[in-house]
């Protein structure tokens, strides 16, 4: 889902305490000679990616909320209950794996050595935009019910999910929304300017949360007025992919980064904005 993306946002708001201690050649890497030609296609080919990623964030919002796609999470094709799991899980599943390999540092070394490093990043997102696509498409249909509510708490809870997508979109851009994804990149590529990794400033959403991100995936999936077996689902495997893919996170950013990151933890909470630390 923003798409995020989850595993890299983190990396990006310890980089201007990083940067103060290091050259800005450290962060600046050559962009390779190319063709105007290559470049060209390289520019198509992140646009497209950027385009999808749209598309896909839109319906995201329509499948979640239960507006505007012929498919949501509280519908879906008829199927057995045993069915209904393993294809709805198996999608689940597989954008969890994908995107605990792809954003692996050790996975990006050997992938850039078959694509360019400026379409890295435009390639996770079409592949994660496929998966999530084939699980709209795809989605089975799990009956049941557990809560309805209407009136003002009806209404509350549509305006939260609609903040929750709103604090998603809002990170995206605080982090560096273009950068992440993919659309920097393939443009620097085509103006032959070398790349230079995001400059993330520690304010706004992430003075609150190390994860505003997250923060709002959550809110935008267990904010709803009506919730059926599918939708419980989904939030369900949804939040423990979150749960589980933070954690990894802040360790590995612990490890390279060191007494800043321990810093920011000390005074920042994870996931739920209860105040600064001391």
């Amino acid at each position: 889902m923003t798409t995020t993306l989850p595993t890299s946002a983190p990396a990006r708001r310890t980089a201007e305490s990083t940067r103060a201690a290091s050259s800005p050649e450290q962060h600046v890497s050559k962009a390779p000679a190319a063709s105007f030609l290559n470049r060209f296609g390289i520019l198509l080919y992140g646009a497209i990616a950027y385009v999808a990623f749209l598309g896909t964030f839109l319906y995201a919002f329509g499948f979640v909320s239960g507006l505007f796609v012929p498919t949501t999470v509280d519908g879906g094709r008829a199927a057995p209950l045993v069915e209904a799991l393993l294809v709805n899980g198996g999608f689940l599943a597989l954008f969890a794996v994908q995107h605990t390999i792809m954003a692996r540092k050790t996975f990006k070394r050997w992938w850039t050595r078959i694509v360019p490093q400026s379409i890295e990043r435009s390639t996770f997102v079409l592949v994660t935009c496929a998966i999530l696509a084939s699980m709209f498409w795809q989605w089975r249909q799990l009956p049941g019910q557990v809560w309805a509510v209407e009136g003002v708490a009806a209404g509350f809870l549509r305006g939260a999910s609609v903040l929750g997508w709103g604090v998603v979109l809002l990170s995206s851009f605080l982090i560096d929304h273009f950068e992440l994804f993919g659309l920097r990149q393939v443009v620097r590529h085509f103006l032959a300017r070398p790349h230079e990794g995001p400059q993330f400033r520690e304010r706004s959403l992430y003075r609150m949360v190390r994860h505003p991100l997250m923060l709002g995936f959550l809110l935008a999936f267990w904010a709803t007025p009506v919730m059926t077996m599918g939708h419980l689902f989904f939030a369900v495997m949804c939040t423990g992919y979150i749960l589980v893919g933070v954690q990894i996170e802040e360790r590995t950013l612990v490890a390279e980064h060191g007494d800043s990151y321990r810093d920011y933890q000390r005074r920042v909470p994870m996931l739920l904005p209860t105040g600064r630390r001391g």
